[in-house]
């Protein structure tokens, strides 16, 4: 007898365990690439779509008692909110802190605000921006 003889007939018993750990594996990736997708997409749609209001500092003044804080703010018609700023002295202390409101129409707002401390700061530090 040959060997071709002593062989199965392909197709006729079904898939080999290989092809099925293969295509387990497809299914697999494609579920973990399509999950990973829907978090990048919602991640990018809240950084972007609902970051209702931004801000930075342009430049600071430090006094003795008082920081003045140049800022620069970005925000959507209509859309109240606050930003918080921080000065903290020449060894990172902590020396002020507060939130300064912005509301109105005006999509881009310059503004010195005045932000009180409790000795020197060398430094204006904007902590964050929230609608609301």
């Amino acid at each position: 007898m040959s060997t071709a003889s002593t062989r199965l007939p392909e197709g006729r018993y079904g898939r080999s365990s290989d092809e099925r750990a293969d295509r387990t594996l497809k299914v697999i990736g494609a579920v973990l690439g399509a999950a990973l997708l829907a978090l990048i997409g919602f991640l990018g749609y809240h950084y972007v779509v609902q970051n209702d209001i931004s801000a930075q500092v342009i430049t600071f003044d430090a006094s003795d008692d008082a920081v003045k804080i140049h800022l620069e703010v970005h925000k959507d018609s209509g859309t109240e909110g606050y930003c918080t700023v921080r000065s903290q002295a020449a060894d990172g202390s902590e020396v002020g802190r507060a939130d300064f409101r912005f509301t109105g129409s005006a999509t881009r707002i310059d503004k010195v605000v005045t932000l009180r401390t409790t000795s020197r700061g060398t430094t204006a530090e904007l902590l964050g921006c929230h609608a609301g």
